[in-house]
């Protein structure tokens, strides 16, 4: 028994070690300053005179005060842990053990996310994620695809606590979508999802062919991130073409019965961006603006990106439509990125949002 809590006590202490090689105490003492900081910026009698700008230090400050919290909790639990086991030790008790590994193993995911979250370095990483997925070739079947995938992202937005906000949708003709864009907000949101950007590929028996056959379908998913304060981007009134249509999604009456729905089209980049989900044609119009920023921000740093790759000889594809994964229903149930080469068998609870194995295996290899 006291073997074994020793050897719990390694693995606390390589936790910690692990833990404080990526926290620094002057990263913590800057967070701690940021916060006090946004306090006192809160605390000020005209804070709520401007409500867009009071907003966005609420979300901040927010941003700040969960992540300093997460990093007390883990050292508050490792601190705990090895008091813990050298009591266990001293007085040679093994009755808290499996406690212990309870608590350690709980330790290890809460270390998991963190270190998780310093991987996340880019410009956008921190914002909202704006996602569109498209049936490819293939009919009824295809579409049906982007109905799933579409669940399987609601499901992982749920689980990490993101909200999810559907913006336009063209349904199939016989089942499933077409093509369908949504929001998936929540702090680094972008970060973790701009590791879906690609082709998804499904291998399965078509519930849709009557002679039982199998078929490979294909949908395509755009990730970009919602650019809020845009200072990069400047665009002309007329570079755009402004169209007003009927909603075709839920809402009621009002939705369904106005031209409320909004599609601007970028003359010169040929972008096209939709929104219908609003109820006033206003509110479309500014979401559709900010989904057409975004898209213009993004176009913006691939090119970068590749004139880059190009200057250091690099032939990366680093177009949104490379085939990223495969999602193999029969004759064996498989999902692979080919990127990667992460695996998980358990296609069911891929498909059930637990795709953080992908998120983080891209993450650190990207």
């Amino acid at each position: 028994m006291i073997i074994e809590l020793e050897q719990e006590k390694e693995k606390v202490q390589e936790i910690d070690g692990k833990y404080k090689a990526i926290v620094k105490d002057e990263d913590k003492k800057l967070l701690s300053d940021k916060i006090e900081e946004l306090k006192l910026l809160q605390a000020k009698e005209d804070f709520w005179n401007d409500m867009e700008k009071a907003q966005k230090v609420c979300s901040e400050l927010k941003r700040a005060e969960d992540k300093f919290g997460s990093l007390k909790s883990l050292e508050e639990k490792l601190k705990n842990l090895l008091e813990l086991i050298d009591l266990c030790i001293e007085e040679e008790d093994g009755g808290e053990l499996s406690y212990i590994k309870k608590e350690r193993e709980e330790a290890e995911k809460d270390f998991e996310k963190i270190w998780l979250k310093t991987l996340l370095k880019g410009k956008y990483d921190e914002c909202n994620a704006i996602m569109t997925l498209h049936s490819g070739a293939g009919g009824t079947e295809a579409q049906d695809w982007v109905s799933m995938l579409y669940r399987m992202y609601q499901m992982y937005a749920e689980r990490q606590g993101f909200k999810c906000e559907e913006m336009e949708r063209q349904n199939g003709d016989e089942a499933g979508i077409k093509s369908v864009t949504f929001f998936v907000k929540g702090t680094n949101a972008y970060g973790y999802l701009k590791a879906e950007k690609g082709v998804h590929r499904l291998v399965r028996i078509s519930p849709f062919d009557a002679n039982s056959r199998r078929h490979t379908s294909f949908a395509s998913l755009e990730v970009m991130p919602e650019i809020i304060d845009n200072t990069e981007i400047k665009i002309s009134p007329d570079e755009l073409k402004i169209d007003t249509y009927r909603s075709s999604g839920a809402g009621g009456q009002h939705v369904n019965k106005t031209e409320s729905a909004i599609r601007i089209t970028h003359i010169p980049t040929g972008i096209v961006v939709q929104c219908q989900n609003q109820r006033s044609q206003i509110q479309n119009r500014e979401t559709a603006m900010n989904m057409l920023i975004s898209k213009l921000i993004e176009r913006k740093e691939s090119e970068q990106l590749q004139k880059e790759q190009e200057l250091k000889g690099e032939l990366k594809k680093i177009e949104w439509g490379s085939q990223i994964r495969s999602y193999v229903f029969c004759p064996y149930t498989l999902v692979k990125d080919h990127r990667t080469g992460y695996e998980n068998p358990n296609i069911n609870a891929v498909m059930d949002g637990e795709i953080d194995g992908f998120i983080t295996e891209y993450l650190k290899k990207s």
